[in-house]
């Protein structure tokens, strides 16, 4: 949503998105960088929706946990880049700024001298940087140039960390909160944590698919989906489950499904 306003923008700029940098042997990631003719602006798009609460530094939700504040990831970005231009003798003002896209969003208590653009600031923000005509130099193409040359296109952040099925948690995870908190009354799926109520075969197709997704070389087995899903006290159920949605596949009597 965020790059699709800054298209619009018809100032003299260049507008680079999704970078992923090192610095100092410290990756990081940039989720929009516009460059003008005195000024690089780094932004950081956050899509947050509902109401939270800004106190001591901490960012809130209504039920008190803290959520990760977008300033310390845009401060570090910040002072990686500056010293990534200095590396390549580029001296140019940075400005920072924390975008927020979701019109649901809301922060109160939020400082005023904190580097925040909320929803309803966004079209004057951007209206602003658009008044900027200053015609850019061919220094400006070379630092674009230099920063894509140095975007890592592969993602340091995909990977996964190595995990094997013994050391993983078993059970059933609630479809809207994660947790699992499940608990099973007749043909639902109950969870005690936000009180989401789930019917059990439409929960175990779910969990099924979660297995298939962590474990793409695994035989998908009644037992295996059983000891799995944890929760589920009947193998028929579980039996069922299989052959009414997924393939039966009998190889020297050796049942399993797909």
């Amino acid at each position: 949503m965020f790059d699709s306003l800054t298209e619009q923008i018809e100032g003299n700029c260049l507008i680079l998105n999704d970078l992923r940098l090192t610095a100092n042997n410290q990756n990081f990631q940039i989720d929009a960088l516009l460059i003008s003719k005195n000024t690089l602006y780094i932004f950081e798009v956050k899509n947050y929706s509902r109401d939270y609460y800004y106190t001591s530094d901490k960012i809130l939700k209504n039920d008190q946990s803290e959520v990760t504040n977008p300033l310390i990831q845009l401060q570090r970005a910040e002072s990686l880049l500056r010293q990534l231009l200095l590396k390549f003798n580029f001296s140019i003002p940075i400005q920072s700024y924390v975008i927020f896209v979701n019109p649901e969003f809301m922060l109160y208590l939020a400082p005023p001298d904190k580097p925040f653009i909320f929803p309803t600031q966004l079209n004057r923000f951007l209206k602003k940087l658009n008044n900027d005509q200053s015609q850019l130099q061919q220094h400006h193409m070379k630092l674009a140039e230099t920063l894509i040359s140095l975007d890592k296109l592969e993602n340091p952040y995909q990977y996964l960390p190595h995990y094997d099925y013994q050391q993983l948690r078993k059970g059933m995870i609630c479809a809207k909160c994660n947790s699992f908190s499940l608990k099973i009354a007749g043909m639902k799926c109950i969870c005690t944590s936000c009180g989401n109520t789930e019917h059990i075969d439409i929960a175990t197709i779910r969990t099924i698919n979660e297995f298939i997704l962590l474990f793409p070389n695994e035989k998908i087995t009644t037992g295996k989906i059983f000891e799995w899903c944890y929760i589920i006290t009947s193998k028929k159920r579980i039996q069922r489950i299989l052959k009414t949605n997924f393939k039966q596949m009998d190889v020297l009597r050796r049942v399993y499904y797909e």
